[in-house]
């Protein structure tokens, strides 16, 4: 059996995407115990992996458009180069994974054969078909490590799990509002300000909302109207790192979300949360484990899979805050 002292792991660029692929991750530290293990991640994914511990390094990577951008992926592949790497694992899928690794001259380069990159790989995985694995995202990326023997079975169902500990040492109410995909995945900021209020008031809990920079005017806006509502809260968006949020995420007592980055942590850390879904689909990117509640009102448009809704957003206006606290509660009295 083949053994690696160096392996880097391309990781992928989106938090959501990142956390589905822990498992994998995990995976390959079980198959090489001893090896050192480097993740190559964009600035924004890199605090996900900051305190697990199949991650000895993590190397930032964030290529220029246009001319700079061909400096920055020869810089990076002679760093890598230099860190005599003798294995490269590509969970992104993008040719750039598997053009950056192939300049560095690491021998084995193990990824899907998919953008166009199979004659850069030295392992072009097939792509799985319809119906070869369940249709969680998280089996997507452990397959690949199946194919090329790595992993001996797919588990029966998906479990991610972040390694940082919970630490609740107060009632709070987490609140992620935004998601960057599109207006479509939001579900509607008033009725995520009742649905915090209600459940805080239960609980006697604080609140806090949490989101990118980018969200932070909408966070503020729940956040007036969780005031109007008589509680109070704290906006933290476009406050805190990644590492700082999944801190921050550990002691809450309860998330409320949409399908998000946030949603994927919040699950990962075993809290109990309640997700709002529509326009994407719950089964293939879904929260896993037992604490994870998601609550959607079917519509024969959803999921759609698009960014902005072209006609009454029903998926979404059909959720009410009443049933999206009602399923946090319930969740709490057996958590």
């Amino acid at each position: 059996m083949e053994d690696y002292s160096r392996i880097v792991v391309r990781a992928t660029n989106w938090v959501g995407d990142a956390v589905m692929s822990l498992p994998a991750l995990a995976a390959v530290r079980a198959r090489f115990p001893r090896a050192h293990i480097a993740v190559l991640a964009r600035p924004w994914v890199e605090g996900l992996y900051r305190q697990e511990p199949f991650a000895d390094e993590i190397i930032p990577y964030q290529p220029a458009n246009g001319l700079a951008g061909v400096r920055d992926r020869w810089a990076a592949a002679q760093r890598l180069r230099a860190g005599r790497f003798d294995c490269a694992v590509l969970l992104q899928n993008a040719f750039d994974a598997a053009l950056v690794t192939a300049m560095a001259g690491i021998p084995r380069r193990i990824g899907y054969a998919r953008d166009g990159r199979a004659a850069l790989l030295t392992d072009a995985v097939p792509l799985p078909r319809p119906g070869d694995i369940p249709p969680h995202e998280s089996f997507y990326y452990l397959e690949m490590l199946r194919r090329v023997g790595w992993v001996d079975a797919l588990p029966p169902e998906p479990l991610i799990r972040l390694s940082v500990p919970r630490c609740e040492t107060t009632p709070l109410v987490g609140v992620s509002p935004g998601a960057a995909f599109g207006s479509a995945k939001r579900w509607i900021p008033q009725r995520f300000a009742a649905a915090a209020a209600q459940v805080a008031g239960a609980l006697h809990a604080e609140i806090s909302l949490f989101g990118s920079a980018a969200e932070r005017e909408l966070c503020e806006e729940v956040r007036l109207e969780i005031e109007r509502l008589g509680r109070t809260a704290v906006n933290h968006a476009g406050r805190t790192t990644l590492d700082q949020f999944i801190q921050m995420a550990a002691a809450c007592s309860v998330f409320l979300t949409n399908d998000s980055g946030a949603m994927h942590i919040a699950s990962a850390l075993g809290i109990p949360s309640v997700t709002v879904f529509g326009a994407t689909n719950h089964i293939t990117t879904g929260p896993t484990g037992p604490l994870a509640r998601i609550v959607r009102e079917p519509f024969d448009c959803a999921p759609c899979m698009l960014r902005e809704c072209p006609i009454d957003h029903r998926c979404m206006t059909a959720v009410s805050a009443e049933k999206v606290a009602e399923t946090a509660l319930k969740l709490l009295q057996k958590s």
